[in-house]
């Protein structure tokens, strides 16, 4: 069943005002479940956690619906989904984990289709330790990852590859799996930015071959916090610098200090909120976000096509730098002797919101020798066809 797209857009108030968002790669806008959810958790009675008071259970269950959320859309055990502030956040942490085991002599294989979030932390975990960084390159034709390179890149010697699952700027989308299992024969691990794709996509990180699997609940309706999926048998082996009181035991272990419970609340009310958007009488949340997430796509193909199409009519005077034959719905664009920020502004000025920059990602511009800044227009659940046909309308009077 397809989204009921006029009920979807009356959740969420910041579209009350009349903006045409197309910055949903930079964070989607909240609808009014998420924030009730957080207000309500603010209000009730609610302490450090427990076993005793309604405060204590409170909280107590904040937790507990967090972890069963992001275990069913990631399709992980509830004891491997670790919170953390940010992707980032999450990825600084774990690679000094990880880096505790690696030795002289060692190797890591990085991406350069990366944001870098997952490079910046993994080069300087191996300067500390010693170890060499190698790297997967970008075809500039297609802006497809080389996997000769990455072939090439991989050794005996290889302890961890970290590659996104989908560009935040070009909306590639490499092939994890395939990725996944040439690290695994050489005895890598796996360490995957999902912050982009999870958006687009219903995840399942073992399917993916992920060791570990990061993304953003902010991306996807949430409030701004990071997420963490790995097996739990992984993460048992695990062992971070921690306070000597706080809990050891997997997924406690990695987070340090009390949890904010509103923004767990929040973040379990955006996947219950993806599990409704089409529809479904399907028994588990992990079905109903399966078949919304399938609509969800259907939806964003559409207004893709509309768009690229759209985009491609203006003729030589934008280069759209996403060419991927997998790709999610993100379009980077330069502008023939026009800077991308005025582009910005000029779209602002008509109530349509699609931002300028190199987005960190630092790698994928330097590579591909990109234009900084460029301009990008990424879609959400609520953009519409007047979403796009406005977006078109305003580019085309700048050029």
């Amino acid at each position: 069943m397809a989204i009921d797209l006029t009920a979807l857009r009356a959740q969420f108030p910041a579209l009350d005002q009349g903006l045409a968002f197309f910055d949903g790669p930079g964070g989607t806008q909240t609808p009014r479940p998420v924030a009730d959810a957080i207000a309500a958790t603010m209000t009730r009675p609610l302490s450090n956690r427990g076993t005793v008071s309604p405060s204590e259970l409170n909280a107590e269950r904040a937790v507990t619906d967090f972890r069963t959320a992001y275990a069913d859309l990631l399709g992980i055990p509830a004891s491997g989904i670790v919170h953390g502030r940010s992707a980032t956040q999450l990825t600084y942490d774990f690679s000094r984990h990880l880096a505790k085991g690696f030795e002289l002599g060692d190797e890591i294989v990085l991406s350069r289709l990366d944001h870098d979030s997952n490079v910046r932390p993994w080069i300087q975990a191996a300067e500390r330790a010693g170890v060499t960084v190698r790297w997967i390159e970008i075809d500039a034709e297609t802006t497809e990852l080389d996997l000769d390179s990455f072939e090439r890149a991989l050794s005996p010697r290889t302890r961890l590859v970290a590659v996104t699952a989908a560009s935040n700027v070009l909306g590639t989308k490499p092939p994890v799996r395939r990725i996944a299992d040439a690290a695994h024969e050489v005895g890598a691990l796996l360490f995957v930015d999902g912050v982009h794709y999870a958006a687009h996509h219903l995840v399942d990180v073992r399917a993916l071959g992920a060791d570990l699997f990061v993304c953003s609940p902010y991306k996807f309706l949430g409030p701004h916090c990071g997420v963490l999926a790995g097996a739990p048998e992984l993460l048992e082996t695990l062992h971070p610098d921690k306070l000597l009181p706080s809990p050891d035991n997997v997924p406690e272990r990695f987070e340090f200090g009390t949890l904010p419970y509103e923004i767990l609340a929040g973040a379990t009310a955006a996947v219950d909120f993806l599990a409704a958007l089409a529809p479904s009488t399907a028994p588990t949340r992990r079905e109903r976000l399966a078949h919304s997430l399938a609509a969800l796509h259907e939806h964003e193909r559409t207004l893709r096509t509309r768009l690229e199409d759209g985009v491609r009519a203006l003729g030589d005077a934008v280069t759209v730098h996403s060419r991927a034959a997998d790709r999610t719905p993100t379009l980077l664009m330069t502008l023939e002797g026009r800077d991308a920020r005025e582009a910005q502004a000029h779209l602002a000025a008509r109530d349509v919101v699609a931002p300028a920059g190199s987005f960190y990602a630092y790698e994928p511009f330097t590579a591909l020798k990109l234009q900084s800044p460029a301009l990008r227009a990424g879609l959400a659940p609520y953009n519409t066809t007047e979403d796009v046909d406005r977006f078109l309308q305003g580019l085309s009077s700048f050029l």
